[in-house]
């Protein structure tokens, strides 16, 4: 099969990764890939958002599959593209189309949706510009803290933690005022849940689907979760307190209802499902959906899964999930993520990258990076994340940390604390 990926990420880098294992795929295009995906396959450099520039590609480099990877070409209808055009109709998109990929592109339909179906959640009601007295009332006599969402893609800024009351009604006022841009043109206020976070992802054919390894993501730039908010400074999987008990809680009151929430309601869902939950007590909540898999989830959930991806993704463009069993290392994945100095500010582009080949117990997947004559350089706040699939936990993480310190750049900087917390 000749294959089509697109995005730029580490996530699209351990896909590639994957997808050229398997013999089912013959030609691997990463649209518009990174610095590291050029040794998985072909990158072309065009935006994931130009339908047109994709459909080109498509059409020319003969194309049978279509994996897309981040949401904002999901949330703006690439897969209904593709059915509207005869000429590219009959190529499998893996990715939901714009019904489904509502589900990340709103939080204010994902949270009715939730409540329809009675999948367990947080409180919340939502506000526009034209009800803003009503939620600066609602916010008055709101419980502390309290969260403030943007309704639409905000590029991972859009939800804000509010200690004080006078703060989160600023707040309300400014984003309700365009701080967001049209994503915030709604907002949604919510209760906020105390507990654990950790990721579970699903691949569903709108009828079927296999439930992936759990993972736990850490977002804060600094040691001991501190700082400011990132796209991610690392991951673990599995996650060592989703205990089989808790996962079974998962499946019967979340994914389950989740995937007959979407039949009830027409929504023929093709893709992988991403659910942010929060573990209260012993029991589970659903924070937000995602209409893709997460970032840097993915490096260390792909490299857990002994399966052939193609052979996945071919059964669910066919509809025939139910056909695969799931095969699903028993090893622990640990990622750690090399960011440029000044992230998640400012930060410095342009600088060469040394060190990659000097990897003993991991894998190395691109983020943020260009390939200049032959020459590895730093093109993003998140660069690259360091993979170590091991034992048991303690050694992913010793592995995956001292990989990282083998590689070099100007500015460079990693957490050296991803997952102890979780030993």
């Amino acid at each position: 099969m000749n294959i089509l990926l697109l995005g730029s990420g580490g996530r699209e880098c351990a896909f590639a990764w994957k997808l050229k294992q398997s013999p089912l795929c013959d030609k691997l295009i990463i649209a518009p890939g990174n610095g590291g995906t050029g040794q998985f396959g072909k990158n072309i450099n065009i935006s994931v958002n130009d339908f047109d520039a994709i459909k080109a590609i498509t059409l020319n480099e003969q194309i049978d599959m279509v994996i897309v990877g981040p949401e904002e070409p999901l949330v703006n209808g690439i897969h209904d593209y593709f059915l509207a055009d005869n000429s590219i109709a009959h190529i499998p998109v893996i990715g939901p189309k714009k019904d489904g990929a509502i589900l990340e592109g709103s939080k204010d339909f994902s949270k009715q949706f939730m409540a329809r179906h009675n999948i367990p959640t947080a409180a919340s009601k939502s506000f526009t510009p034209q009800t803003l007295a009503d939620g600066l009332a609602y916010l008055q006599n709101h419980a502390l803290p309290v969260v403030l969402k943007a309704d639409g893609l905000a590029a991972g800024k859009g939800v804000l933690i509010c200690t004080e009351t006078i703060e989160a009604q600023e707040e309300l006022k400014l984003m309700l005022g365009g701080k967001f841009g049209s994503a915030g043109a709604t907002v949604v206020i919510e209760e906020f849940l105390s507990g654990i976070e950790l990721s579970v992802f699903i691949l569903t054919d709108g009828e079927n689907y296999v439930t992936l390894p759990s993972a736990k993501d850490y977002k804060r730039i600094g040691q001991a979760d501190t700082g400011l908010n990132t796209g991610g400074m690392g991951s673990v999987s599995p996650v060592p307190f989703a205990t089989p008990e808790f996962l079974q809680k998962v499946e019967e009151r979340i994914i389950k209802p989740t995937v007959e929430g979407l039949k009830k309601d027409n929504i023929d869902y093709t893709g992988f499902i991403f659910f942010g939950l929060i573990k209260v007590g012993d029991d589970p909540f659903i924070i937000e959906y995602n209409a893709r898999m997460g970032d840097p989830e993915t490096e260390s959930v792909i490299p857990r899964i002994e399966n052939d991806l193609v052979a996945l993704f071919v059964a669910t463009a066919e509809k025939k999930l139910n056909s695969i069993q799931l095969k699903i290392s028993n090893q622990t994945a640990a990622t750690v993520m090399i960011v440029a100095g000044g992230y998640p500010g400012q930060y410095l582009k342009g600088k060469a990258i040394a060190g990659i080949d000097n990897l003993r117990h991991s894998t190395a997947f691109h983020a943020g990076t260009l390939l200049e004559n032959d020459v590895v350089k730093t093109n993003g706040g998140r660069v690259i994340a360091i993979t170590s699939l091991q034992k048991d936990l303690f050694t992913a993480l010793q592995c995956a940390t001292a990989d990282a310190g083998r590689i070099y750049f100007d500015g460079k900087y990693f957490r050296e604390d991803i997952g102890f917390d979780l030993i």
